[in-house]
């Protein structure tokens, strides 16, 4: 039996981690709160991995909580891996964010295993140098496993996917923009960090689903689900594309940000959701 120390006891991913292989006999989990230096004093002995999921997930632009960010993201996460290692954990699994590498943006953008990561704020720049900072501890006896992942949605999930969804239930209308995202439905987030356990891996890796999401059609399956019909035009669009890159709300709905499809294989399937019946799941009662 493996033995998983979850880090962050309201996270969403670690939550839903939790619940995704309790009923597993090969793993046995529990979870550690990181608010306050307690933490310190508890033995990590024992545990084959560590799944770091607490941080700060929601950006802002507000300065006042810059130095938080760096406190809670970069310097926690540094803290507890070397804490982990120090007491013979096998594995620390980080969870970082596609947001490393920028905003979206209005035309089309594809990232693959060669872009640099250019973070535009400092959500996105407390989670690389959380990266950097853990990297040098790697060894044959402590393997650290980076995860790069798109937009997360699913069901209690919070942020963008939310936002668009009570949209979806309101509006009759909404625009018809051509764009690409890429995400990542939580039960298939779940299975693969389950796979880096199992397989007891370690590396950066790019996981997300099967099919890019356009905006609207996303937008549609949802209001689909409720028994709603939705009507698209694009009579808006020369606005919109005008103010994208500009304003961010704008950006986040209909900008363009991509893993290239090869870097997110793996060699064992983790893609158990398909798009549109993660929507269904993610909607349904």
């Amino acid at each position: 039996m493996k033995k998983i120390l979850i880090t962050g006891i309201n996270s969403y991913v670690g939550n839903s981690f939790g619940e995704w292989i309790k009923n597993n006999d090969k793993y046995s989990v529990d979870f550690i709160s990181l608010r306050d230096c307690k933490w310190k004093e508890e033995h990590f002995a024992g545990y084959d991995s560590i799944l770091h999921v607490a941080g700060i997930a929601h950006v802002s632009s507000d300065p006042k909580m810059e130095d938080l960010y760096y406190k809670v993201n970069r310097d926690l996460t540094i803290d507890v891996a070397k804490k982990a290692k120090a007491e013979g954990v096998k594995q620390f699994i980080f969870l970082s964010s596609i947001i490393v590498y920028g905003d979206s943006s209005s035309e089309k953008r594809v990232i693959n295993k060669d872009t640099i990561p250019t973070p535009s704020n400092f959500y996105g720049n407390s989670k690389l140098q959380a990266e950097e900072g853990i990297k040098p501890l790697e060894s044959d006896v402590f393997k650290i496993v980076l995860i790069r992942p798109p937009m997360i949605y699913g069901k209690g999930s919070k942020g963008n996917y939310q936002k668009l969804a009570k949209i979806a239930k309101k509006t009759p209308v909404f625009p018809d923009i051509d764009n690409e995202r890429s995400m990542l439905h939580i039960d298939n987030l779940c299975e693969f960090i389950r796979l880096m356990i199992e397989n007891e891996e370690s590396g950066m890796f790019f996981p997300q689903n099967s099919e890019y999401v356009k905006t609207s059609e996303m937008v549609r399956m949802i209001a689909e689900v409720h028994g709603k019909k939705m009507r698209f035009t694009r009579l808006s669009n020369g606005i919109l594309k005008v103010m994208l890159g500009k304003i961010g709300i704008i950006n986040k709905v209909f900008g363009n940000l991509t893993y290239e499809m090869s870097i997110s294989n793996y060699s064992e399937k983790y893609r158990i959701r398909e798009l549109e019946e993660s929507i269904k799941l993610t909607e349904g009662n």
